[in-house]
């Protein structure tokens, strides 16, 4: 009963995403993929004027669109997910409304767009690619189901995080800005020289942009891709978020 009672909840909160997001128009799902859309084509476009060839194959379009559409996967979840709690508090007003049922609802509904949105950018891509695009499904669904377990765990310790310290958010956003250009997006880590490639596969998004990348290229051999430590920095953010969400969900209808 417990369960069916949150999942009609998360279901009526995602439609009031939907509507609240979207609109009734369809200009907010065009939106939704201009943006991606657009990036790609500024990243193409900048890094043809000044290289004849992209890092990995032979379309600018395709190593891009790889790299930004794996890094979406985290970077446009989480911060979806930060606001969840905050943009729907009135609702907390409800007993049966729990603090995470808001974060559920705004997951679900950022996967589903991420992949359609990814589904339709790759899709165009391919339209330009002298061969047929060959993908390898297992590594580009594990980046994608491992992006959004580590977008989920750090929402939910900065949820937390960002209603008792202040200061923290605005020291996370500023951490935050570089992000893209730390994560892999426009460059192979593997060709970085030491000792800048020890420091940059700190980042989790790193070896998650290589494992994406990976399902597209089957030339490609991430060889500084670790997946245990991806597993582990995902795993151990998302049990630290329930753990802290958990423990402090009185304190977040409350307040």
């Amino acid at each position: 009963m417990y369960f069916l009672t949150h999942t009609r909840i998360v279901s009526a909160l995602l439609i009031r995403e939907m509507s609240t997001r979207f609109g009734n128009k369809p200009g907010g799902y065009i939106w939704a993929l201009l943006d991606p859309a657009a990036h790609v084509l500024l990243l193409t476009v900048i890094f043809q004027a000044i290289a004849h060839v992209p890092p990995l194959g032979d379309n600018f379009s395709l190593f891009f669109a790889t790299g930004y559409l794996g890094f979406q996967f985290y970077h446009a979840t989480a911060g979806y997910l930060n606001d969840a709690l905050k943009a729907n508090r009135a609702l907390l007003g409800y007993p049966n409304v729990a603090p995470i049922d808001t974060l559920v609802a705004r997951f679900f509904l950022q996967i589903a767009t991420n992949i359609f949105v990814a589904a339709l950018v790759l899709a165009a891509i391919t339209l330009e690619l002298r061969s047929p695009l060959i993908l390898n499904w297992g590594p580009i669904l594990e980046a994608v189901m491992l992006a959004s377990l580590l977008a989920f765990g750090v929402s939910l310790s900065n949820t937390v995080l960002f209603l008792r310290y202040p200061l923290y958010e605005k020291i996370f956003h500023i951490v935050n800005k570089p992000l893209f250009l730390l994560s892999g997006v426009v460059f192979l880590p593997d060709a970085l020289p030491h000792p800048f490639r020890e420091f940059i596969l700190y980042n989790p998004i790193v070896h998650i942009i290589m494992l994406f990348r990976e399902g597209f290229y089957p030339q490609y051999r991430a060889t500084v891709l670790n997946m245990d430590y991806l597993y582990g920095f995902a795993l151990t953010a998302l049990m630290c978020g329930m753990l802290l969400f958990t423990f402090s969900t009185r304190t977040l209808r409350n307040e």
